[in-house]
């Protein structure tokens, strides 16, 4: 067969031809049945996209007509509305077929956009979420006008700093709703936190605390921190001094979380201390006339007025709201004081945190009173001796210091710990560092060991823990205290 031609390649070649053929054929028939099936997938998806829509937009506007009649709003003319938009986009809905789904798609559309009209312009006639930010934002709009009117002088950069972060500022209008939404329903309003016994209030056996703090969460973890470290929760008693608007959210909250372990929260405000008033009070009479540095410390300067607030008291440990209790604090019920009114951290070294970092030497009453080297001390833990405060007048030589103090030529008012160091000069006693660490709202070099030895930590500083940008090693010690099952730190964003 040399030199002829072999048929092997020839039948390989039709083989492989007809293969080919065969595979178009497949792919054409493939593709015939797809075209011829997609179309009505697409009419059918189309008509499934409409009939959801409408159906939707129905059930919107009937939620809100059935609303607007049970809440027998004025205007007939918009529940009227409601319901003529929602029985014609139920009727158009059941009318979709995919016959007619051409003619009628165009129709949906419009009662779908007027119906998605109707529930905007009806949203804040109904939503109490908008209601209640609306009227916030009133508020604090007609107190800043206020302020302007009382001093000529434009808002400071203070304001904005102290101003309440956004999702503390949504927790207290979440909880305030809350409340609101229970009255319209007339249902029985929860007492919010159970009132322990009078006699538990004034029993000077017992261990009572002051916190001064418009911050709901960090109250909250400030009072579940110190019952779980305690030996016997049950015997402490947590006295919150709070701004009225903030109260009934404080209610809510310990109503839904009370405290753990039995102990016990009195909530409180300016208002139950009739005694502090213009007349009598150096604070709210410089409040009254528009001196804006005590108006946003108000509710901090409160604090000079304890053996007041507390007649039947004789020793009460102040406790900042950006602190954790990590061991049992009953042994300052204990500590020997030597006769002084406060005890405290000092908190000096070398050259630093002494009272001429505070004060105005240059004011002839400030340098006849006080040495500039004097060590200074820090708010967080404070044990005050009830008694020697009394014995010692000490709120007399505040009210004198705050008169002295009215135009802010002897300290910035904007802070209270220098009124603190002057009402308690040379009354102060040394807290042991093991009580009171400091610095985790700004310091990220802590030693462990000296957080993890001390009875209390505190996030003094811009770095508060309830913020994201926490310290990231801290944050936890504070965290964990923290009821997450409070369904309102999600809504309000909380990054716990």
């Amino acid at each position: 067969m040399a030199g002829g031609r072999s048929p092997a390649p020839r039948r390989a070649a039709f083989a492989a031809l007809a293969t080919l053929l065969f595979l178009a054929c497949v792919f054409f028939f493939l593709s015939a049945t797809t075209i011829t099936t997609s179309a009505p997938n697409s009419a059918t998806a189309r008509l499934a996209a409409v009939r959801r829509h409408a159906e939707d937009h129905a059930a919107v506007l009937a939620a809100y007509t059935a609303h607007a009649r049970r809440l027998s709003v004025d205007s007939a003319s918009q529940t009227e509305s409601f319901l003529s938009t929602s029985s014609r986009l139920s009727a158009l809905a059941s009318r979709l077929t995919l016959s007619t789904v051409a003619l009628l798609e165009k129709e949906a559309r419009g009662h779908v956009k007027r119906a998605r009209a109707l529930a905007a312009g009806a949203k804040e006639a109904f939503d109490t979420q908008s209601k209640i930010i609306k009227l916030s934002d009133t508020v604090f709009a007609v107190g800043q006008q206020l302020l302007r009117a009382r001093r000529d002088g434009q808002l400071n950069s203070r304001i904005a700093a102290v101003s309440t972060p956004k999702s503390l500022h949504c927790l207290a209008m979440r909880l305030m709703e809350t409340l609101l939404l229970v009255n319209a329903s007339s249902a029985a309003v929860p007492d919010a936190v159970v009132p322990p016994p009078p006699e538990e209030l004034t029993d000077p056996s017992l261990y009572h605390y002051a916190i001064f703090s418009d911050n709901i969460l960090a109250v909250s973890v400030v009072v579940a921190s110190a019952a779980r470290a305690a030996a016997e929760p049950s015997r402490h008693v947590f006295h919150v001094v709070t701004a009225p608007m903030y109260l009934p959210a404080f209610r809510v909250w310990f109503a839904r979380s009370p405290p753990p372990l039995g102990a016990h929260v009195q909530l409180l405000t300016a208002n139950d201390f009739p005694f502090i008033n213009a007349s009598s009070s150096p604070v709210l009479r410089q409040v009254e006339d528009g001196n804006r540095d005590v108006a946003l410390r108000e509710l901090d300067y409160l604090r000079f007025y304890l053996p007041e607030m507390f007649p039947g008291l004789t020793r009460v440990v102040l406790l900042e709201d950006d602190v954790v209790v990590q061991r049992d604090l009953a042994e300052l019920w204990r500590l020997y004081m030597g006769g002084k009114a406060n005890a405290a951290l000092h908190t000096c070294f070398g050259g630093f945190r002494r009272y001429g970092r505070y004060l105005n030497f240059s004011h002839p009453a400030v340098q006849e009173r006080f040495q500039p080297r004097a060590c200074a001390w820090s708010y967080g833990v404070n044990v005050f001796d009830l008694l020697a405060w009394r014995r010692d007048q000490c709120t007399q030589q505040f009210h004198r210091l705050m008169e002295m103090n009215e135009n802010g030529t002897l300290w910035d008012a904007a802070s209270v710990l220098p009124a603190g160091l002057m009402t308690f000069y040379g009354n102060t006693a040394p807290l042991d560092k093991s009580w009171h660490v400091m610095g985790l709202g700004y310091n990220p070099h802590i030693r462990p060991e000296d957080i993890g030895g001390a009875a209390v930590v505190h996030f003094n500083g811009n770095l508060k823990p309830w913020l994201d940008v926490a310290f990231n090693q801290y944050k936890q010690l504070w965290t964990k205290y923290v009821d997450t099952d409070m369904e309102f730190l999600t809504l309000c964003n909380f990054g716990l």
